[in-house]
């Protein structure tokens, strides 16, 4: 099954500045081979649900180790049977109706 997901992922414990986590995880993603698009608060994510969220449990596994005592994630996740859809094509349609 495909999916779009948006997480942000913030290590608790670390101090204020948790930009070094995030590259840990753009970094896991850039490994991964799924299409992934970071913004401010978070970065979207998709692709296979099984490799997807692997991602995401790599990005955990990763930060801890690199010394966070805890994490707290919020997820969003979603999915169609009815077509295929990207990112982009859900933006692309917004931008479409913009004009």
């Amino acid at each position: 099954m495909e999916v779009i997901l948006d997480f942000c992922v913030v290590p608790i414990g670390v101090g204020v500045s948790v930009s070094k986590y995030v590259a840990e995880c753009q970094k896991i993603l850039e490994k991964s081979g799924l299409n992934y698009k970071m913004h401010a608060y978070g970065t979207n994510v998709e692709g296979d649900w099984d490799k997807v969220f692997a991602a995401v449990k790599e990005c955990h596994e990763t930060i801890h180790k690199k010394g966070a005592p805890r994490i707290s994630t919020t997820i969003r996740v979603g999915t169609r049977n009815d077509r295929n859809q990207t990112m982009d094509d859900k933006i692309k349609s917004v931008e479409e109706k913009l004009k």
